[in-house]
């Protein structure tokens, strides 16, 4: 099961990336108002999926998928 949230999450991951792509190329472009409404498009797009995945990774969290973890790792135990 963590492997397919992890997939999820590397797949919305590209998404956003991608849609990003598609918006700095609209904007390079920038010829007429299609593509302003095309860039407007993408950066929506980029939005919707960045909320998906926090809430992926809050309904991961709340149900014991992932956890997280501090950038140290915990003290050794002693007995």
């Amino acid at each position: 099961m963590d492997s397919l949230v992890g997939l999820l999450i590397v797949c919305l991951l590209a998404a956003i990336v991608l849609s990003l792509g598609v918006g700095l190329f609209h904007l390079s472009r920038g010829r007429d108002d299609e593509d302003s409404r095309k860039l407007a498009r993408a950066l929506t797009w980029r939005i919707a999926i960045s909320l998906a995945l926090f809430a992926l990774l809050m309904i991961a969290w709340y149900f014991g998928l992932i956890s997280p973890h501090g950038l140290q790792p915990p003290p050794p135990h002693h007995p």
